[in-house]
């Protein structure tokens, strides 16, 4: 039921013809063929961009290296307390 056989191809082709004509038909496929051929540029790059973000296998920049903590400019308290005694 949902298929088309070749007599209601046919029959359709027949009725569009007679509507717009042999010269327009031509204008119109070519309209026709611009359309799909946009809209699955369109659709393409969506999906490649819907890949790009969700690709497991892509590759992450390495993290920078952690800078090791500063040393601290306190004074040794060991040495602190020989130079408090032998004074």
């Amino acid at each position: 039921m949902g298929s088309l056989g070749p007599f209601e191809i046919a029959l359709i082709f027949l009725v569009i013809l007679l509507v717009f004509g042999a010269k327009r038909i031509p204008e119109i496929a070519r309209g026709l063929g611009k359309g799909i051929r946009e809209f699955k540029s369109a659709t393409k790059d969506i999906s490649n961009e819907f890949n790009v973000d969700n690709n497991p296998n892509r590759i992450q920049p390495p993290a920078p290296p952690a800078q090791p903590p500063a040393p601290r400019a306190t004074a040794d308290p060991v040495q602190q307390t020989r130079d408090s005694d032998s004074g």
